[in-house]
């Protein structure tokens, strides 16, 4: 079996011939990870450890002045698609809410929304073709509209809309989607042959629970959730949610607006245990994750092989799971030897046959 076809059993609940792994790893990690290992390149790395998975990514050519890291001002990491200037690590927090204020329908219309004409999909046939034939690929825009909300309006005021201004969280989604859909549309317009798996990413969770309840997870975030998981269907492709924290509580809704997939998984949160998550819903949702975000970084190889293991024996049979850490990017701070000693620990009790 190759990659793609082991990608792809897991998704249809059989067991492939081993447990897919999938490292997802930021910019910088990969960087470390290459220079430490003396290898050629990054792709060296995603071979090095087994990951089943590629990613491609269509690319900003839209003005200078709403590029994410061109021409910032002083102490600014990152601008969003929707102007947002954001500030620290790994893309920060917001430095302003600039809707906040707004309390008419005209002012949400009124913002200056992006255009899905800047970004280019030119290239995405180029970066998918050396890999379609053997790796399964993820594609899409990321999608992340609830944090763009609470960018754009702050949470505590968010919050309060949802009770007393329905009509206008219900605006603010629309324009947002409006353009993530437009966006992912034109890529799968261009590219969508070449791609398995359609990758978004919200993080509807807490440490302690759900970020919100089940009806008014339904209310307003489901609605434009499916908008996204329709259009990945349409076009014949895997819909696959990242979502942090303990957001297990939601977990029934997302089955049903038709989620094909949920990633990261962290064991520590309430409620997100692999036994649990097993025992709920295995074989209605594929589940990618699990191995302990935090032990990565702080433990030992042993330890890490040891926590592989066991999260292995629960999550594998029936197929259903594909191995990776509880976070969608490893982080700078990670030792590369215990990244090494989750994908050593995968391929050596992974297997189905």
């Amino acid at each position: 079996m190759n990659s793609k076809e082991r990608v792809l059993t897991t998704f249809a609940f059989q067991e492939p011939d081993r447990v897919p792994v999938w490292l997802g790893a930021s910019p910088r990690f990969r960087e470390k990870a290459v220079k430490q290992l003396g290898l050629a390149d990054e792709e060296s790395l995603s071979v090095l450890v087994g990951d089943d998975f590629r990613r491609i990514t269509a690319r900003f050519a839209g003005p200078e002045s709403a590029a994410p890291y061109a021409n910032l001002p002083p102490g600014v990491t990152f601008r969003s698609p929707f102007g947002i200037l954001r500030h620290g690590y790994e893309g920060g927090q917001p430095v302003s809410h600039p809707l906040a204020e707004a309390t008419t329908l005209d002012e949400i219309h009124g913002y200056a929304w992006p255009d899905p004409r800047w970004i280019d999909v030119t290239d995405l046939r180029a970066q998918a073709l050396p890999h379609s034939n053997h790796y399964a690929i993820l594609g899409g825009e990321w999608s992340p509209f609830w944090h763009d909300a609470i960018d754009l309006i702050g949470m505590d005021t968010l919050m309060i809309k949802m009770f007393d201004a329905p009509e206008l969280v219900d605006a603010l989604f629309e324009h947002l989607l409006d353009y993530y859909e437009a966006v992912s549309a034109r890529i799968f317009e261009e590219a969508a042959d070449l791609i398995d798996i359609f990758f978004i990413g919200n993080d509807f969770g807490s440490q302690t629970g759900p970020l919100l309840g089940d009806a008014l997870f339904r209310r307003f975030l489901v609605p434009p959730l499916k908008r996204l998981i329709d259009l990945g269907h349409d076009f014949n492709l895997k819909v696959l949610l990242h979502c942090c924290g303990g957001f297990a509580p939601l977990i029934p809704a997302m089955i049903e607006a038709g989620i094909d997939g949920l990633q990261a998984l962290q064991p520590n949160c309430r409620g997100m245990d692999p036994a649990t998550l097993k025992s709920a819903f295995g074989g209605k949702i594929v589940m990618i994750g699990a191995i302990d975000t935090q032990l990565i970084i702080e433990g030992t190889p042993d330890a890490v092989r040891a926590e592989t293991r066991r999260v292995l024996d629960i999550m594998k049979p029936g197929g259903g799971y594909v191995a990776s850490p509880s976070h969608d990017y490893v982080l700078v701070e990670t030792p590369v030897e215990n990244v090494l000693a989750l994908y050593e620990a995968a391929r050596q009790y992974g297997s189905y046959r």
